[in-house]
């Protein structure tokens, strides 16, 4: 993600199903309290995480 790939470049790298990467990508934004995928960057960068 970080990166820019796409749900279903994410998925294929990892070995998980596009629907499995998007649900765990949705927990995340709600974890991170964000909406977009450039928040999630932002915050995670802010956190350390990156």
């Amino acid at each position: 993600m970080a990166a820019g790939a796409t749900d279903e470049v994410v998925a294929q790298r990892l070995g998980l199903s596009v629907r499995t990467v998007r649900r765990r990508v949705h927990d995340l934004f709600g974890e991170l309290g964000v909406t977009n995928r450039f928040h999630a960057g932002v915050e995670a960068a802010r956190r350390g995480w990156l």
